[in-house]
């Protein structure tokens, strides 16, 4: 039942201050919201990354954009205690009934708690450890359990009456990318009949949990020459060098069925890409859960700086690779030893699983003869 507190808001902060991948994780718990207060106004706090999945959630309403210095991970963002006080202005303009603060279980809530507190919203839940003492109306502690990401958004708006039982994420793909990308992928001929369509996408911001460049390299060849694969390769505007390395390292009778897409495609694009494809290859990252907000099949390469029971794709098919370390569950941004929960997996491992994956979701594709699927499986989980 709905907390009878909530039940005149007319107008709802919804705040998540961290990455793309983390506020996609977030929009089931968005949906239930927005289900339990149909006639409010939802408005999302989002970093400049996580803003453009609020831009394709068709259950927000505005996004007010702002990067948290308590969320900064490298320590780079100046101090400008000006940034905070014009957004409580900002945020004391629209008069918000409540708020409701997302967190990952490591992320402290108080900061944004805070900001709430001098910005005048009377209404103010978030799940802390801590103690809040005024800065919360409600403080929900989760369950002693591993629970996946999408399951923490759900069981903190929960404690506020606010349910649904659809849990999938939400984004929505404007048809004009989708359009774009579909002609684009006419014009490279990358939509022959029986011929599998793989976005690999090797960025991350966390070196941690990125698959080394070299493997990736051998990842694309071996999808063009044993899948038959049509391979585009996506990245960020500072990731075109590490895309251009690993296309100029595939052998030149390959580069036919061979695409880059580095610092090209907007957000809703690389979106629109990826919804179009048979298969995407990834990091513990940002498209991974793209991918499965889209219902594609995905490859993860999942570092274990973090549990991947917690943070895996959700509600989509999928492979996730990893060998197993005595090293895990981390949370390194960069690896101080020998990335071997990475760098044993080998390429023949990431292919075996994407032919699986394919054959597992439509009419297999056919493989060449001449060459032979490595079936041997590094530790993970299905």
């Amino acid at each position: 039942m709905l907390d009878e507190r909530w039940s005149s808001a007319h107008s709802v902060l919804l705040i998540r201050l961290d990455n793309l991948g983390d506020m996609l994780l977030t929009t089931p718990a968005f949906h239930a919201v927005k289900e339990a207060l149909p006639g409010a106004r939802l408005t999302l706090l989002a970093s400049p990354m996580g803003a453009q999945v609020g831009n394709l959630d068709p259950d927000i309403d505005a996004v007010i954009i702002y990067q948290a210095p308590w969320m900064d991970p490298w320590g780079k963002l100046p101090q400008d205690s000006q940034r905070e006080q014009q957004l409580i202005a900002q945020i004391k303009e629209q008069h918000f009934d409540g708020a409701i603060i997302f967190t990952s279980y490591h992320q402290s809530a108080l900061p944004a708690a805070y900001l709430c507190y001098l910005s005048d919203i009377p209404l103010r839940a978030a799940a802390s450890i801590d103690g809040p003492g005024s800065l919360l109306t409600t403080r929900h502690k989760h369950p002693i359990r591993m629970m996946h990401e999408v399951e923490r958004g759900l069981d903190l708006v929960a404690a506020l009456g606010m349910t649904t039982i659809d849990d999938d994420m939400v984004l929505n793909v404007p048809d004009s990318a989708l359009v774009r990308v579909s002609s684009m992928l006419v014009a490279h001929g990358a939509r022959q009949e029986k011929q599998p369509l793989v976005v690999v996408h090797p960025g991350c911001s966390m070196p941690a949990r990125t698959y080394p460049r070299e493997l990736y390299t051998e990842v694309v060849r071996l999808l063009i020459e044993q899948l038959h694969a049509f391979v585009i390769v996506t990245g960020a505007s500072d990731e075109q060098e590490l895309v251009a390395s690993i296309l100029e390292g595939v052998p030149v009778e390959y580069q036919h069925t061979l695409l880059g897409q580095a610092g090209i495609l907007s957000f809703p694009e690389l979106c629109a890409l990826i919804q179009s494809a048979d298969l995407t290859i990834t990091n513990n990252t940002g498209p991974m859960h793209i991918a499965a907000a889209l219902k594609t099949p995905v490859v993860a390469l999942f570092a274990l700086t973090n549990p991947p029971e917690q943070w895996g794709p959700w509600h989509v098919p999928y492979r996730q690779l990893y060998h197993d370390v005595s090293c895990r569950i981390c949370y390194q941004r960069v690896c101080p030893y020998q990335h071997e929960c990475l760098r044993l997996v080998s390429p023949g491992m990431v292919v075996a699983a994407a032919h699986e994956l394919l054959t597992e979701v439509s009419t297999p594709f056919p493989i060449n003869p001449t060459q032979k699927i490595a079936n041997t499986q590094p530790q993970g989980i299905n």
